[in-house]
């Protein structure tokens, strides 16, 4: 039995990953235009979600239908560590809080954990799919616009144990392929991972009024006032 997952949330999370390219984080992000301190606070709410997502699928990492999926190499909570105390320090747990819009993703992952476990794929996919391909642009951007040095600060976006990243997503994509899900619960995995967008684009959303403090209204409304297609796109789903 092959439930086509992959190509399921392909195409069921096209019209959100376009909509999350348009959040004004992400459109000045795009365009080089990257705080320091707004960035910092960016992984810090990352930090968050990824220690609650990373927990709960080690927690589930025996289900029948999570075990072909549970990939410790693409853990980014060491590496978002080595982030944050880059920025803040040692002591960078006293630095960082979930923003509202963080607090209520992680809620939800929290609860997609107690009760139907299975939905954590849909979380899984929409981050870890976009930080293998998307993501890898973002680190480029991050590293200029900041300039930093190789991976120093910005180790969130390095997968060190997958030396082959277009591999590594095709093995991905046949594993999700693979699962014996029937309809309804592959349609409830991509209704999660569209959730998982919107979650994702709250968050960032939180982060425009840091930006703005930064940058300026003008220039943040210059860069943010037309709608982009999906630039980011073709990248995120050549998987």
């Amino acid at each position: 039995m092959s439930s086509n997952l992959a190509i399921k949330l392909r195409t069921g999370t096209q019209k959100a990953h376009t909509a999350a390219e348009n959040v004004g984080f992400t459109k000045c992000f795009v365009k080089g235009v990257v705080d320091r301190a707004c960035f910092a606070k960016f992984l810090g709410n990352l930090y968050c979600v990824y220690s609650t997502l990373e927990n709960a699928l080690q927690t589930h990492s025996e289900h029948p239908l999570i075990k072909p999926l549970y990939f410790k190499q693409l853990n980014r909570q060491a590496n978002l560590i080595q982030d944050l105390e880059f920025y803040y320090g040692k002591n960078w747990q006293n630095f960082i809080s979930a923003s509202p819009a963080t607090q209520i993703y992680v809620d939800r992952v929290k609860a997609v954990a107690a009760t139907e476990p299975v939905l954590l794929l849909g979380h899984a996919y929409t981050r870890y799919m976009g930080d293998l391909s998307g993501g890898q642009m973002f680190q480029k951007l991050a590293q200029s616009a900041l300039k930093l040095v190789d991976y120093q600060g910005t180790s969130f976006y390095y997968f060190e144990h997958i030396p082959d990243k277009a591999a590594f997503k095709d093995q991905y994509r046949k594993a999700l392929n693979a699962l014996p899900v029937d309809d309804i619960t592959a349609d409830k995995i991509v209704k999660e991972a569209n959730d998982s967008f919107q979650f994702n684009m709250m968050m960032a959303k939180d982060l425009d009024s840091y930006l703005i403090q930064a940058i300026g209204q003008e220039l943040f409304n210059s860069l943010t006032n037309t709608q982009t297609p999906g630039s980011t796109e073709l990248a995120h789903h050549s998987k």
